[in-house]
């Protein structure tokens, strides 16, 4: 069995509630083991034998059964989260800002979003193993380039965004 951290897009942000509770029982009846909930956000830990985009078709097709949405979920090797929190390139706790890694599936909207176009003056952005590291001072994020350009539809398939201190919280 393998470790996986998935994370459902738009949950308990302004659009689809759900309780974490149901979320994981709905996963747990998808036949996934050892699935956990971190905070309220959409933020889940599972195991299965199987591989990513088996994990990610499995639960988005639970998730819309049991909650009538159109789920979309990013699933990620725990230890590859693990990698991809240690190599955020920016100090990562400075006071007045926050820190934040946009998971991205898809390679052309990697590209995309790391061009320098996307970044406002105040904010850091930097391209990783399929993140986009972003760094914005706090009160900024939905005002500033990127966070204006991450709620583009367009983009809801491939991407999903995620705290620093968060993804912390996972992995503890």
């Amino acid at each position: 069995m393998a470790g996986y951290a998935a994370f459902l897009r738009g949950v308990n942000v302004g659009g689809v509630n759900l309780k974490m509770a149901d979320v994981a029982a709905a996963l747990t009846r998808a036949g996934f083991a050892g699935v956990r909930t971190v905070l309220a956000s959409g933020n889940v830990l599972l195991e299965s034998p199987n591989d990513t985009q088996a994990v990610r078709a499995t639960a988005e097709a639970a998730l819309q059964e049991r909650f009538g949405y159109p789920a979309r979920v990013l699933v990620y090797d725990v230890e590859a989260v693990r990698a991809i929190v240690a190599a955020f390139p920016f100090e990562p706790e400075v006071p007045g800002a926050h820190s934040y890694v946009t998971f991205v599936t898809d390679p052309a909207v990697l590209a995309e979003l790391s061009a320098p176009a996307r970044r406002g003056p105040d904010e850091k952005i930097a391209p990783g193993d399929r993140v986009i590291y972003w760094q914005i001072p706090k009160g900024n994020t939905l005002g500033g380039t990127m966070g204006k350009t991450m709620g583009h539809k367009r983009y809801a398939s491939s991407t999903t965004t995620r705290n620093l201190r968060t993804l912390r919280k996972m992995l503890r």
